[in-house]
């Protein structure tokens, strides 16, 4: 790096002698190496990314209630405004604004018994959905009712298999309604389920989604996991 000094050169004393006007100097120009503009500009940039958290894909306070019918017609979904689907509704669960609907076709409800499916269209593996079994009147128990679900699920049996911690509890709801519910932190990817009997049917709910999204959507997706219940009589 090149060095100021405030005392003139040799050079420059010996030829103020010949000529009594002093000679300009212009001053030395100073370089910062390559290298060290480019490490500063690469720091600079990796503290901004430190300190800016990513911004969630979804808005928190914002939610549509699905009313679900359980019920083996062709056309699914519908939101809130549908007053007759209201009225039918054997379950609900709320979605977060700007979530898509998968439609379920005839075949997949009758193999696997999806009745509705809602995803984010910035990140399709980041979804929600309910399967829905008829004959049952309670409950088995935890462990019994999570792997019977897995056998027509092979998501959840891989998800399973690869867990890397899986915890399950019993709650009850203001009616005295039981519910299982299950969290299982996968391999890269998180999933919470909640599963319920009523009408002689058994429903599950199932919360999805990659690491990189649940760690971002945590709070939305526990919520929308925590809204799901059923509805009318039993």
């Amino acid at each position: 790096m090149a060095t100021l000094s405030s005392s003139p050169s040799p050079s420059i004393l010996s030829s103020s002698t010949a000529n009594p006007k002093t000679p300009y100097l212009k001053p030395p120009l100073l370089f910062f190496p390559k290298p060290l503009t480019t490490a500063l500009t690469t720091a600079l940039a990796t503290t901004t990314l430190l300190l800016t958290s990513p911004p969630s894909s979804i808005a928190s306070d914002a939610y549509n209630v699905y009313y679900g019918t359980a019920a083996s017609a062709a056309n699914y979904g519908g939101y809130g405004g549908n007053s007759d689907k209201k009225a039918s509704a054997e379950y609900v669960y709320d979605v977060p604004d700007g979530w898509k609907e998968r439609l379920v076709s005839k075949v997949e409800k009758g193999t696997n018994g999806t009745d509705s499916e809602f995803y984010n269209p910035k990140k399709r593996q980041e979804k929600e959905y309910l399967t829905f079994l008829a004959g049952f009147r309670q409950l088995a128990p935890k462990d019994v009712i999570l792997n019977n679900l897995a056998l027509s699920d092979v998501e959840l049996q891989d998800l399973i298999a690869g867990a890397d911690s899986l915890v399950s509890e019993e709650k009850k709801d203001e009616n005295g309604q039981v519910y299982y519910v299950y969290e299982i932190d996968g391999i890269g990817k998180h999933s919470l389920i909640a599963v319920t009997c009523a009408k002689n049917k058994l429903y599950a709910h199932f919360v999805n989604a990659p690491a990189p999204e649940w760690k971002r959507d945590e709070d939305t997706l526990r919520h929308i996991h925590e809204s799901f219940k059923t509805v009318g009589s039993s």
